[in-house]
């Protein structure tokens, strides 16, 4: 970006005794040569974000191929499985923030090129993994990398457009996350069709090298210019925190049981770290992010709404691959094909989502959505285990276009509440919740699901004889390992498989009415403190001796 200028406008010597006869440039004045480019920068950063955003939903649809024994998968067990997506979670979440201040400080570029570099290299060796083990550690890796890349592209994004084009260019960008989850189980498909499992990590690699060129081509550098002293306290408390908290909640997810005191007590621990974070920033004369932004009401409610709608997508998305899959017996690609209209949804209606906010108000708008994703959870109880397939995919299309209308206001929000040169801690403040928030979706939303069916279907299992009790309380852990005990016992086996239809289709059930009663309570809180309309643009940065200069004027 344009570095502030020292020149006072006039073409002779400076005179100190006298104020400036005409004002200095502005500070974030854009290039016109960057404002040109400004789409074919998008379109790079929409690049780096595909892979990042895609690489997380396209392993779904390996786990059962990495389950496999060697040769054609690694032999890994459920734990292992779990520990390979949660292990790129994990370091991804934690390092959000900190990755955003580094790219504020050190240049968003710069951290853009590391963390795609990083990520292609995490891809090279999880690919070529020869262990679960491996695996595990590789995904981290790949953690690594996308906790660089995530923040630093909306952060650029903020940085090329001006402000009257921000809207538009933040749908695109959210446009672009929605297509990149329904994508992921597509092209995951197709190529465990045609190659083994390790193509799901490898086909990353040309898209990371594409990536890098059009980056050094076409990407502009920005950074804060004024950034004050490093706060390694501050950093060090985050990314603790962070970790503890996505940990428990991770935890919780896998043993189904939130009260269990290794989940609560992480949990906790994380939030105890975290509040210990905020005093921290509120009493640091060079606070990492300022606590104060945290005092509007809008700020929040447009924070609490992304993690809002994105527990109510992840969570989503992650019981109906089992009911497309182990109930209606779809193929993986399949199912990725059926998941497309909510992806289709988001990538048609984000870009537009400013002609509504513009016409409405930010708060009519993103209420009103957050109705209708309420309304097509609600929609969800109309699946049975016969029901015509187009429900489903009509009530995805609604719910695709309500989220469309989400998330570009509510980031916008946020990006804009904060001065351009902290785009990048904006970033990653907006990248934290959605993640914390797309987490606790998969483990709340998870636990309900697994808790319910296991209640449904143990009366089942309890009535069949000759089967041991270790064997009857495994089968009841999943659809997926109750259909496979019914698998061993043949055709007696045939009555179990539809009491097990049954038991999901009423555990889903009970999980989509809690997620459309956690959509209802952010409409809530959009309608409460959102404002109608966007406010004004936050100051230009500018060195404390233009401003004195200013104030002089």
């Amino acid at each position: 970006m344009a570095a502030p200028s020292d020149s006072s406008g006039s073409s002779g010597p400076s005179d100190p005794s006298r104020p400036p006869t005409s004002p200095a440039p502005p500070v974030w004045e854009i290039p016109e040569r960057i404002h040109r480019r400004r789409w074919a920068i998008l379109s790079t950063l929409m690049l780096s974000l595909l892979i990042v955003v895609l690489d997380n939903s396209i392993l779904n649809v390996a786990m059962k191929t990495i389950a496999t024994p060697s040769p054609a998968g690694l032999g890994a067990t459920q734990s292992e499985l779990e520990w390979a997506i949660n292990s790129y979670t994990l370091v991804f979440a934690g390092l959000l923030f900190t990755s955003g201040l580094l790219g504020d400080r050190l240049g968003r570029k710069k951290v853009l090129l590391f963390g795609l570099a990083v990520f292609g290299t995490g891809s090279v060796l999880a690919a070529f993994a020869g262990s679960p083990t491996e695996l595990i550690v590789f995904r981290a890796v790949m953690g690594l990398g996308g906790a660089f890349v995530m923040p630093a592209t909306l952060a650029v994004l903020m940085n090329v457009f001006e402000r009257e084009e921000q809207p538009k260019a933040i749908g695109v960008w959210a446009g672009g996350v929605g297509l990149a989850i329904a994508i992921g189980p597509i092209a995951g498909g197709l190529l465990l069709d045609r190659f083994w499992w390790g193509s799901v990590f490898l086909v990353n690699v040309p898209i990371v090298l594409i990536a890098l060129i059009a980056m050094l081509i076409l990407v502009p550098d920005s950074k804060d210019p004024r950034p004050g002293r490093l706060d390694p306290v501050g950093v060090l408390l985050s990314v603790v925190g962070l970790v503890l908290l996505v940990y428990g909640i991770i935890k919780g997810g896998q043993l189904a049981d939130f009260t269990a005191p290794q989940v609560y007590g992480t949990i906790a621990g994380g939030v105890v770290v975290l509040a210990a974070f905020v005093v921290h920033q509120k009493r640091s004369d060079h606070p990492s992010i300022d606590i104060g932004y945290f005092r509007n009401p809008a700020f929040c409610a447009a924070i609490a709404a992304i993690a809002l709608v994105f527990f109510s997508l992840m969570g989503v998305t992650f019981f109906i691959v089992f009911y497309v899959q182990s109930v209606r017996g779809y193929s993986p690609l399949q199912a990725g094909l059926l998941i497309l209209p909510l992806a289709a949804a988001q990538m048609i209606f984000a870009p537009r989502a400013r002609l509504a906010v513009d016409r409405y108000g930010a708060r009519a708008v993103c209420a009103f959505s957050m109705f209708v994703v309420a309304d097509t959870m609600v929609g969800l109880l109309l699946l049975d285990v016969d029901s015509p397939i187009w429900i489903m995919e009509a009530l995805f299309f609604l719910q695709g276009a309500a989220m469309a209308h989400i998330m570009p206001p509510v980031t916008v929000t946020v990006m804009q509440a904060l001065p351009r040169e902290k785009a990048g801690s904006g970033s990653a403040l907006n990248n934290v919740f959605r993640q914390v928030g797309g987490t606790l979706g998969v483990a709340v939303l998870g636990s309900l699901l697994s808790t319910t069916y296991r209640d449904g279907i143990q009366g089942r299992l309890d009535a069949m004889p000759g089967i041991p009790a270790g064997a009857r309380h495994a089968a009841g852990e999943s659809i997926e390992a109750t259909l496979g005990l019914a698998g061993r016992l043949g055709p007696a086996g045939r009555s179990l498989v539809a009491a097990a239809d049954d038991a999901f289709i009423d555990a889903m059930h009970v999980t989509a009415l809690s997620s459309a009663a956690v959509s209802v309570l952010g409409a809530g809180l959009v309608l409460a403190f959102l404002p109608g309309k966007m406010g004004p643009a936050p100051q230009a940065a500018e060195p404390r001796d233009e401003r004195r200069a200013g104030a002089a004027r």
